[in-house]
């Protein structure tokens, strides 16, 4: 049986972490810096922001930049995506007394919802689990509100640089100093090009990796400082549309079952989504676990497939697909958060620490309070008489986090996806069991195995698929265009895996890539074959990374210009 673990990725910790470079004079000094403009990042360069307004002091020691956040997209929000029903609980918390939530770009409160198990022509609804209830939360685009979030942080001060990704973690004698840039202008073979532009060295007091999923640096800090947590982290795909259409949908809608299979050794988890977004929009998307087994699964197929069922295919008619997107989503839960959430000079949060809790579909809410805690933390380090890069300095951090309503939340539902490893229909009644106890069941915690470990099957689903009709289906390469990717055709490959691997290796790689970046071409039979890379077809979603492969950051700017996901 082959497994993706063995056949890693050409890629170490030696290229992500690194000692400084540039002179003294040439580096550029930030007082906080912070790695990713998605609503972690953004949510403590804006909490930040409000405690420096009220200590000048402490601004002013940190000098002529307190806080800067790099986004390697061209803009904040032009790699955000997520369903997204956000509950307001952090964002009330982080705006009190400065902005009402009707000042935020969000599409309306949700006042009805629906839960389907489908089956190919029918459904049967259910009521909604207690975790899936969304009644008094919102509807929102990520991208969008990443932006309006930025707005917020560069009025408090923050200093945002677009299109710089975070290459290398700075760390000298066991402290992060900050990070180091990517080049810019570099051709296909690393060859500097005439608008060459090198990397620098960015050095902080305190580093915040809030690099959402798949985190460049954050797995690479994680395994360098030894924060590896009981369980691996495991990840599932999401690839979502949104739709103009011809009628408004009034509710939430939620789906299992078909187009998934139930049976314990194909290890299919997810489900389907189909949200409201104003009178004239609505989104869907798909989402699966990525521990399943079956090579020939397609996530983005799975969708097109979705929408050929009656109950969807009725809310699209009539209408015109506008947007597409894809990112993967860390589902270990509790148990498969770093046991430490800091570092000498570092600090983790949002999804890159794996803060989300599946049964609850939610995410957002645990990224935006981590940020702000994270905040608090640094400023607090940063008061005269402490120093933010000694052992246990940030340690506040975690205190705060396990005290707050995110780590009662994740440790309620802390073994519920793991019970799912063990096929649909005994996982929803584990899963039962554990709401009805709050967690207090299993006695014992459940273990994962990583998603790369798992062994492949080919079970012939592709010749399921639905063929793209150009009005309801559609192909991959048609959903790259729409995702406005700005990947340059002759930039150096951003992508690490091994080109010869065994035939169903290389089939889920072609078939679990959502935007076409893998291609089988050569080998023979079942043996080993050659796979090709078209990483302009990137769009970051990270999904390689789980499953024997390794994505870095490629070109600032590079990749999706995501508007309404």
């Amino acid at each position: 049986m082959t497994r993706p673990v063995d056949y890693p990725p050409p890629f170490g910790l030696r290229d992500a972490i690194a000692s400084p470079t540039d002179p003294d004079d040439e580096r550029i000094d930030v007082g906080v810096l912070v790695v990713g403009a998605g609503p972690a990042g953004l949510a403590c360069a804006i909490r930040l922001g409000q405690l420096l307004e009220g200590s000048p002091q402490t601004a002013e020691r940190l000098g002529d930049v307190p806080v800067a956040v790099l986004e390697k997209g061209r803009q904040p929000g032009s790699h955000l995506l997520s369903g997204a029903v956000v509950n307001p609980r952090a964002l009330r918390r982080l705006f009190r007394g400065r902005t009402h939530l009707d000042d935020l770009p969000l599409y309306g409160r949700v006042e009805a919802e629906s839960v389907y198990v489908l089956r190919p022509r029918t459904s049967v609804r259910i009521p909604a689990p207690p975790t899936m209830r969304n009644h008094g939360n919102y509807v929102a685009s990520l991208s969008q509100l990443g932006r309006w979030l930025a707005e917020q942080a560069e009025e408090a001060g923050a200093t945002i640089l677009p299109e710089t990704p975070a290459a290398r973690l700075l760390v000298t004698d066991g402290r992060v100093r900050g990070v180091r840039t990517g080049d810019k202008g570099r051709g296909r073979n690393g060859e500097p090009l005439p608008n060459f532009e090198p990397g620098s060295d960015l050095v902080a007091r305190v580093t915040v990796l809030a690099e959402g999923t798949q985190g460049h640096l954050t797995g690479a800090a994680i395994r360098h400082f030894g924060l590896e947590g009981e369980n691996p982290q495991v990840w599932a795909l999401g690839v979502k549309e949104v739709w103009k259409v011809a009628r408004p949908l009034r509710r939430v809608i939620h789906t299992m079952g078909w187009p998934l299979r139930a049976g314990a050794k194909y290890r299919e988890f997810g489900g389907s989504f189909i949200y409201p977004m104003g009178e004239d929009m609505v989104t869907l998307g798909m989402v699966v676990g990525l521990d399943h087994r079956d090579a020939e699964l397609s996530v983005h197929d799975l969708l097109q497939e979705l929408k050929t069922h009656p109950k969807v295919r009725r809310i699209l008619d009539g209408g015109e697909r506008v947007a597409w997107g894809a990112k993967t989503i860390p589902e270990g839960g509790l148990l498969s958060l770093p046991k430490r959430l800091h570092a000498p000079g570092l600090l983790l949060c949002g999804d890159g620490a794996g803060l989300v809790n599946v049964p609850a579909l939610k995410g957002i809410h645990y990224a935006v309070e981590s940020g702000r805690l994270a905040a608090e933390a640094a400023f607090a380090a940063l008061q005269p008489g402490q120093t933010p890069w000694t052992p246990g300095a940030l340690a506040v951090y975690d205190e705060s986090l396990r005290n707050s309503f995110v780590w009662r939340d994740l440790e309620a539902v802390r073994n519920m996806r793991q019970a799912f490893g063990r096929g649909f229909w005994l996982g929803a009644a584990l899963a039962g069991a554990m709401t009805a106890s709050r967690g207090k069941f299993p006695p014992t915690d459940l273990r994962t195995d990583p998603d790369a470990e798992v062994e492949l099957i080919r079970t012939g689903r592709a010749r399921r698929y639905p063929k793209p009709d150009g009005s309801l289906t559609f192909d991959k390469l048609s959903s790259v265009y729409l995702s406005g990717n700005r990947t340059r055709d002759d930039q150096p490959n951003h992508i690490r895996i091994q080109r010869r691997v065994p035939r169903d290796l290389a089939e889920l790689w072609v078939r679990m890539c959502p935007a076409q970046v893998y291609e089988i071409a050569g080998g023979d039979g079942d043996g080993e074959v050659d796979v090709e890379v078209t990483p302009s077809n990137c769009v970051q979603c990270g999904a390689i990374s789980a499953k024997g492969g390794r994505l870095t950051p490629p070109e600032g700017g590079s990749g999706p210009e995501y508007t309404l996901t």
